[in-house]
């Protein structure tokens, strides 16, 4: 399929990245990708990990006959900026203003257009959604319904278990607690007021931290007006499946949701415990396939019936 690449405006900056176009005359429905957290560009691979998510399913959904767009975060491949210094509603900001620019795109009918996202994608589909947007269809991939904070630490009590023996032994002689560790993080992060700050001698994007912990999804679910899918894995460790429950409760427009066994937080398939420390080994393996087939049938079935309507 043809791919052009291309920059939007995004308040003082310049996002770049990559439009799929499907053979024949348009205009065509759309699906924009959005990222998980963290300097992920517009396949959402980092340097350190290449998870590859937005750009398999951009791949995936050729067939479906659908316009994908996807782009670099800021401060991250060909965008301008700096990704320690942007903040999580910058981040929303920037959703927004991609929506807009894809609207604009000769080869798109902007009023068939998806938003897709993943982990804080998915806050952020479900959040320009909820701020009236003119999308036709929300997809949201480990998508969370609990105050960020509430998250995190979450996430905390997740890890503990899957840690190496060795790691496990020395934090219970060091009489260390994950959890209040993490509670004792959230409070020093709290008290900082710039983008940035060293926090226990790490290099952190703070301003993003504050408003993520302070983030409630519950109230951008509430208020989506448009057909919602959710799909979370049964061994994600840093989205809890139950949230599925919570948004089909929200949500007051037609939801179709899906807890996939043995899928992790990064959408592969992942044999044997749940673990963070199998994510190099997955990441090798493209998506789980009954992920993918699930996404491009359900945008399949959506542009089919905007097509009709």
């Amino acid at each position: 399929m043809p791919t052009h690449t291309l920059t939007f405006r995004s308040d003082d900056q310049k996002l770049a990245g990559t439009l799929t176009v499907p053979p024949g005359s348009g205009p065509f429905p759309a699906v924009l990708l959005l990222p998980g957290s963290g300097p992920l560009d517009r396949n959402s691979d980092h340097k350190r990990l290449p998870l590859g998510i937005t750009g398999q399913l951009a791949s995936g959904m050729d067939a479906a006959g659908v316009v994908t767009f996807r782009y670099d975060k800021r401060g991250v491949g060909a965008s301008t900026g700096r990704w320690h210094a942007a903040g999580f509603y910058d981040n929303r900001g920037d959703a927004r203003a991609a929506l807009d620019f894809l609207a604009t795109r000769p080869e798109v009918d902007p009023a068939s257009i998806i938003v897709l996202g993943h982990s804080e994608g998915a806050l952020h589909a479900a959040g320009v959604a909820a701020d009236g947007a003119p999308v036709a269809g929300v997809v949201l991939l480990s998508c969370s319904a609990m105050p960020g904070e509430a998250l995190l630490r979450w996430q905390s009590a997740q890890l503990a278990p899957t840690l190496p023996a060795p790691v496990r032994l020395i934090l219970r002689v060091l009489r260390t607690d994950l959890e209040a560790r993490t509670v004792k993080t959230h409070a020093k992060i709290k008290a900082t007021t710039t983008d940035e700050a060293r926090i226990e001698g790490a290099k952190m994007n703070a301003r993003w931290h504050r408003e993520f912990m302070a983030h409630d999804p519950r109230n951008d679910l509430a208020r989506i007006g448009v057909p919602v899918l959710a799909v979370t894995g049964g061994k994600d460790l840093q989205v809890p499946a139950a949230e599925l429950a919570v948004i089909r409760e929200l949500v007051p427009a037609p939801v179709e949701t899906h807890e996939i066994a043995d899928l992790s937080h990064i959408l592969r398939a992942q044999p044997g415990p749940a673990s963070l420390s199998g994510y190099k080994r997955d990441v090798r393996l493209p998506i789980d396939p009954g992920l993918t087939d699930l996404v491009v049938r359900w945008v399949s079935t959506a542009s089919l019936h905007l097509f009709r309507t």
